[in-house]
C-alpha cells in the first residue's frame, strides 16, 4: 500500500515547503473544505496535516473542527495531526481531545513534522495490521462460536471429537452463555446434519401443553384439539432435538422423556400407535441438575440417559479474551446494519467491558452493543454510549485500569489476569497452574488470597 499524505492548508508558499518534505508518501494538497473531503474520499491517506484556520473563517477554528470530525466520521483510524500557531495550544489540545493524533506548532520545522508524519504513519500500518489480525480471529473452529478462550477452545475440541458420536450431550452454563450454538455446532457436524435441527424450550411453555408441544396430539384428545398435531420430537426424525431448560421439565413428563429415550418410540397425546423416532437429543440447562437430584426435582436415571458427556460453558467473565472479541464482532455486525461509520471500541469503552459484571453474558454483551450502536454520534464507541450503571461494574478492578502508571497497579493487575488464565487452561488444577506460572502452590494460594481471586473448586 502507497503511503498517501493530504496537506490541509490555505497558505500557497506552506503548501509548497510541506509537499516537498515528503518525498516517500503520495502527496494531496487541499486548501478548503470541500476539497479536503473530495480529497481524502477519492485516495485515502493514512495521515494528514490539518491548519485550523481555514476559509471562509480562515481568523478563527470552525472549519479546521468541521473537517476534523467529518474525516473521522469516515474513518476513525486516520491520523490526523494538526498543525497550528504557539498561540492555539489550546484549540490544538481540544483537536486531540476530538481525535487528532498529534499536533505540531508553526512555523513549521520540516525535518520534525516529517518525523512526527512517518511515526503517525507506521502506527497507522500497526493498528491496521493488529485489526486484520482481531477480525480473521472472527473466523471460529465452529460455526456461530466466536472464541479464543482457551477454556471454549477445549469445548470446541470436545463437540468435534462427538458430534459424529451417537453419545447424549448435556450443556450446562448460566443463560447467555451459548448453549444453543454448541447444540447447533453437534448437530452440524453430526450425522443428522442433513436432517431438521427442532429446538423448544422447556421453561417458555406452561405445563399443560409441554406434553403436546414435545409428543403430538390427536384430534379430539382434550378440549380445543381440533386437529391433529405432529410434536418437536416427531418433526426432528432422523435429525437433532435440543431440549433447553431440561431442568424446568416436570417430573411426570421426565418420566415419558425416559421411556422415549430408552425405547426410542412415542405415542401421541390420546393416541395408541407407537411410532419409532431415530433423533439425536441434546438437553441444556442453566440449572444444577445434580442438586435437583437431591432434591427429589429430577429424575437421576434421567440425568443418567441424557449426559454421556456433560460440557460445561463459562460464564464470560471467565473469558476474559473473548469480551473485547465479542463486542469488536457485534459492532461491526450492527454498525453495517445501522449504516453507521462507527469502527472500534474507545480504550475506555473497552477498559468497563472488561470490568463489567455482565450476567447476561453473551446475550447481554450483545444487546448492550447493539443499543450503544444505534445511539452512538462518535466515530469510536465510548464508555458513555454503553450505558452500563456503575453498579454492575467491577469498581475495584476498575482501578487497576492499566492505564495507570501506577507500578504495584500494573502488577497486580497482570498477575490477577496471568492466574485466572492458568487456572483456567489447567481446569484450575493448582499444581498444573503453579507450573505454568512457574512458582510454588504456596506462593499460588498466597497470590490468590492477596488478588481476590474467585473461581470454581480448585483439585491438586
Amino acid at each position: 500500500m502507497n503511503k498517501k499524505l493530504l496537506i490541509i492548508e490555505d497558505d500557497p508558499g506552506l503548501q509548497s515547503q510541506l509537499r516537498w518534505c515528503f518525498n516517500d508518501f503520495d502527496v494531496y494538497l487541499a486548501d478548503d473544505e470541500a476539497s479536503a473531503l473530495t480529497l481524502f474520499k477519492t485516495h485515502a491517506p493514512q495521515v494528514i496535516t490539518l491548519d485550523l484556520g481555514l476559509p471562509p473563517d480562515p481568523g478563527g477554528f470552525s472549519v479546521g473542527f468541521i473537517i476534523l470530525e467529518k474525516i473521522l466520521t469516515i474513518n476513525p483510524s486516520v491520523k490526523v495531526i494538526v498543525v497550528t500557531g504557539q498561540e492555539d495550544r489550546e484549540h490544538a489540545l481540544n483537536a486531540i481531545s476530538s481525535g487528532a493524533y498529534d499536533f505540531f506548532n508553526k512555523p513549521v520545522d520540516a525535518k520534525s513534522l516529517t518525523l512526527v508524519v512517518e511515526r503517525a504513519h507506521h502506527l497507522y500500518q500497526i493498528e491496521q495490521e493488529n485489526k486484520a489480525l482481531q477480525e480473521k480471529s472472527f473466523s471460529s473452529p465452529l460455526d456461530g462460536l466466536i472464541t479464543s478462550s482457551p477454556s471454549m477452545l477445549k469445548i470446541c475440541q470436545v463437540v468435534e471429537k462427538i458430534a459424529p458420536s451417537d453419545l447424549s450431550v448435556l450443556v450446562l452454563g448460566e443463560s447467555g452463555t451459548g448453549k444453543e450454538v454448541i447444540a447447533r455446532a453437534i448437530h452440524n457436524l453430526s450425522e443428522q446434519s442433513a436432517g431438521k435441527y427442532v429446538a423448544i424450550n422447556c421453561a417458555a411453555i406452561p405445563e399443560n401443553l409441554l406434553e403436546s408441544e414435545l409428543f403430538g396430539h390427536e384430534k379430539g384428545s382434550f378440549t380445543g384439539a381440533s386437529s391433529q398435531k405432529i410434536g418437536k420430537i416427531e418433526l426432528a426424525s432422523n435429525g437433532t432435538l435440543f431440549l433447553d431448560e431440561i431442568g424446568d421439565m416436570p417430573l411426570d413428563l421426565q418420566a415419558k422423556l425416559l421411556r422415549f429415550l430408552q425405547e426410542r418410540v412415542i405415542e401421541r397425546v390420546g393416541g395408541t400407535k407407537e411410532i419409532a423416532i431415530n433423533t439425536r437429543v441434546i438437553c441444556a440447562t442453566h440449572r444444577s441438575i445434580k442438586d435437583m437430584i437431591k432434591q427429589n426435582l429430577f429424575r437421576e436415571d434421567l440425568y443418567f440417559r441424557v449426559s454421556d458427556i456433560v460440557i460445561e460453558l463459562p460464564p464470560l467473565r471467565e473469558r476474559e479474551d473473548d469480551i473485547v472479541l465479542l463486542a469488536n464482532f457485534f459492532l461491526k455486525k450492527y454498525a453495517e446494519q445501522q449504516h453507521k461509520a462507527i469502527t472500534s471500541l474507545s480504550p475506555s469503552a473497552e477498559n468497563v467491558l472488561m470490568h463489567y459484571e455482565c450476567r447476561g453474558n453473551v446475550r447481554e454483551l450483545d444487546q448492550i452493543i447493539r443499543r450503544a450502536v444505534i445511539m452512538s454520534d462518535h466515530a469510536m464507541l465510548q464508555a458513555d454510549d454503553l450505558n452500563i450503571s456503575s453498579s454492575t461494574v467491577n469498581v475495584d478492578e476498575l482501578d487497576d485500569s492499566p492505564d495507570t502508571l501506577n507500578l504495584k497497579v500494573i502488577r497486580n493487575t497482570a498477575e490477577r489476569r496471568a492466574i485466572r488464565r492458568a487456572l483456567q487452561e489447567t481446569e484450575n488444577n493448582m499444581t498444573e497452574a503453579a507450573k505454568l506460572l512457574d512458582i510454588t502452590r504456596p506462593t499460588l494460594y498466597s497470590l490468590i488470597e492477596r488478588l481476590n481471586i474467585k473461581f470454581d473448586g480448585a483439585s491438586t
